[in-house]
């Protein structure tokens, strides 16, 4: 098949810093846990991302990049925290950054989401712990006054070695129940000191690490956002605090922001929960996305549940975003930016929907991308049972690896 008239995802984009985004799909973040003991980038990020940036895709944001070695969203996270691994890093950005592709690395703090396999206490905003079996999350610790102001050092340190070694931007993770979120959330910030109380105070932080990614970096080095349209959960962060949020980063002279939504605790960025109308329309923060796009003064990227080429044409069309996010189907199918470009295909598979049981899902991608790093082809016949078993043993033996590490 082949497109009767000019795509809008084809289209170019220009961001507020001046760089182009050569086209307006975006491979949205995806945990890889392909990292070394020393949770350095490795030759399978370098394959991996070099088959995203083959794939077509006009930006390429990267997994968990974490600021501190002490608390990881899972074992197999890269950190840049004093770990080296430089060469690593550019032979990493070489790949990403190939077939005119824009590289952010996605830097973040995991908070209390740090699994107790890496860490007995993790730390949080406040003593408040997940709602969740704590087998897996230890009840956390408030962080200190003095750790909280380190933060945006860590967060433009990241960044800064991100942009010496060859990735063209940053994504700054402050969605999905990170540290970033947990501070922008009354039900996790119970602070009261400056970094506490109104949405200006639980905002502050946030603010901070963009301010001084930005000075750690140059004019031309993309920073970007990634937030809750809302927490979805009762006295959490609501779609009002997102809109005021999305209002103060334009001012911070974002170019981008990634809307997304949920948490561990309720987890709508999987669909998790989502009404059977919004499963329908594919996309399912599209209608948080239009009341952002009324008060953004940056482009938006809408990252959720497309799967057609007529929803993500429709949600451009219409202006509710300006970038569509894909997320499961490219751990995958790397191509499927080009296949939706050239009219190869008006569809991203949901592969979702073939996983028995559901809960299986996770695992299953996450071995699609180890696959992929490995140099092997996806396993799309790849049991769920079996996808559980292959994904538990794998963050178990790299678990281990990392507390053998010297």
């Amino acid at each position: 098949m082949s497109p009767s008239k000019p795509l809008h995802i084809a289209q170019p984009l220009t961001l507020p810093n001046g760089v182009v985004l050569k086209n307006r799909i975006g491979k949205a973040p995806l945990t890889e846990g392909l990292a070394d003991p020393m949770n350095r980038a490795t030759e399978r990020h370098v394959r991996l991302y070099g088959r995203w940036a083959a794939g077509g895709a006009g930006l390429v944001v990267t997994g968990n990049v974490q600021v501190d070695r002490r608390y990881l969203e899972r074992p197999g996270n890269v950190v840049i925290d004093g770990n080296d691994g430089l060469e690593a890093l550019r032979a990493y950005a070489r790949a990403g950054t190939a077939n005119g592709t824009q590289l952010w690395m996605q830097i973040n703090h995991p908070g209390r989401q740090t699994p107790r396999r890496v860490c007995e206490q993790p730390v949080a905003p406040s003593a408040v712990p997940l709602a969740l079996p704590e087998s897996a999350f230890a009840h956390p610790r408030a962080m200190t006054a003095e750790e909280v102001a380190d933060l945006p050092r860590r967060f433009a340190h990241a960044a800064r070695v991100a942009h010496e070694t060859g990735f063209t931007g940053v994504q700054v993770h402050a969605a999905h129940g990170y540290l970033l979120s947990q501070f922008l959330t009354p039900l996790a910030n119970r602070r009261d000191d400056r970094w506490g109380g109104d949405i200006a105070a639980r905002a502050s932080l946030l603010l901070e690490v963009v301010r001084a990614v930005r000075a750690a970096t140059a004019p031309g080095f993309c920073i970007s956002v990634k937030l809750n349209s809302s927490d979805f959960q009762q006295g959490g962060f609501s779609n009002e605090e997102c809109l005021r949020v999305v209002t103060w980063l334009g001012e911070a002279s974002v170019d981008l922001i990634e809307i997304s939504g949920g948490n561990y605790e309720k987890p709508a960025m999987m669909g998790s929960g989502a009404k059977e109308s919004t499963v329908r329309r594919e996309a399912y923060f599209l209608d948080y996305a239009r009341s952002v796009r009324q008060v953004a003064t940056v482009p938006i990227m809408l990252t959720g549940g497309f799967r057609t080429l007529a929803a993500m044409e429709a949600a451009l069309a219409e202006g509710a975003c300006d970038v569509i996010g894909l997320g499961r189907p490219m751990c995958v199918d790397t191509d499927l930016p080009n296949r939706l470009l050239h009219g190869e295909t008006d569809r991203a598979e949901a592969y979702e929907e073939r996983i028995v049981p559901a809960k299986a899902g996770l695992g299953w991608f996450c071995l699609q991308l180890i696959a992929h790093g490995d140099g092997r082809e996806p396993d799309r016949a790849l049991d769920g049972e079996a996808a559980i078993r292959g994904y538990l043993a794998n963050e178990e033996s790299t678990a281990a690896a990392l507390e053998g590490r010297s």
